[in-house]
């Protein structure tokens, strides 16, 4: 056994517990964002100890929550939006309850959880197509089936505000192209450079 069996059973229970959270507060589409299928992933990849699922993941959501945690705790300590996309302003919103916020954190873990899996269990190099691949599915479906005030992965626009310099589609079509240039081809290669590619 490479990964701990305390991380396993603390992970899990905390999963265990946000979802209803998540699930009153939110709905069931936050699920959708990449950063919310990331931390359900998480669950079976640290019980099958599954290097290709850790390492899809890490592709798709290293850099975002990088970014999410800068722009967090520079508005913390600041008080001002780093990023300028409004990424964690509901953070500090009186609208959403403590207990919300609390979980919300799971930000600052999920990227630590990953690069600690990655070092014990090794970077997939096949993790790239299939996180394209997933993004790719998951980017319509959410441009076609949830509410644009929601804008989940920023399908209608980047942050909270709606892009209307282009058709929805066309923005989509490049929004499907960004991800993976912009995100997961250099995570790609910062993992392949740190970590053991198998």
């Amino acid at each position: 056994m490479m990964l701990s069996a305390w991380i396993k059973i603390t992970y899990t229970v905390f999963v265990c517990v946000l979802v209803p959270v998540y699930w009153v507060e939110r709905g069931p589409a936050n699920f959708l964002w990449l950063s919310d299928i990331a931390l359900l992933a998480i669950v079976p990849a640290l019980w099958m100890e599954n290097r290709f699922l850790t390492s899809m993941m890490a592709v798709g959501v290293l850099l975002p929550e990088f970014a999410w945690n800068l722009d967090f705790f520079i508005r913390l300590i600041a008080g001002f939006d780093v990023i300028g996309l409004n990424a964690t302003g509901y953070m500090f919103e009186s609208r959403y309850t403590p207990l919300f916020k609390f979980f919300s954190l799971f930000h600052v873990i999920l990227p630590l959880l990953l690069l600690w899996m990655i070092y014990r269990l090794g970077y997939d190099t096949r993790a790239i197509y299939a996180q394209t691949l997933l993004v790719w599915i998951l980017l319509p479906v959410c441009y076609l089936a949830t509410d644009p005030e929601r804008n989940l992965n920023w399908v209608f626009g980047a942050g909270n505000l709606a892009q209307t310099w282009l058709p929805g589609s066309l923005y989509l079509v490049l929004l499907m192209l960004a991800y993976p240039l912009l995100i997961f081809i250099p995570a790609h290669f910062m993992l392949k450079a740190l970590f053991n590619a198998r």
